[in-house]
């Protein structure tokens, strides 16, 4: 079983935190250009961990 480093799980967090943040200020807020940016974060994190991934394990 492959162990991963610290900055992988954190990756995987923010990754759902983003997730969350955008469905919610989606749906209960006005606020686009925060919900763009939430959603800009959390595509970066998840091609990062993709991108880790499948070069490194």
């Amino acid at each position: 079983m492959a162990t991963y480093p610290a900055t992988w799980y954190a990756l995987w967090v923010a990754v759902a935190v983003c997730g969350v943040a955008t469905w919610y200020l989606r749906h209960f807020s006005e606020r686009i250009q925060a919900t763009r940016t939430m959603a800009l974060l959390g595509t970066v994190s998840m091609l990062t961990l993709l991108i880790w991934t499948w070069t490194e394990f």
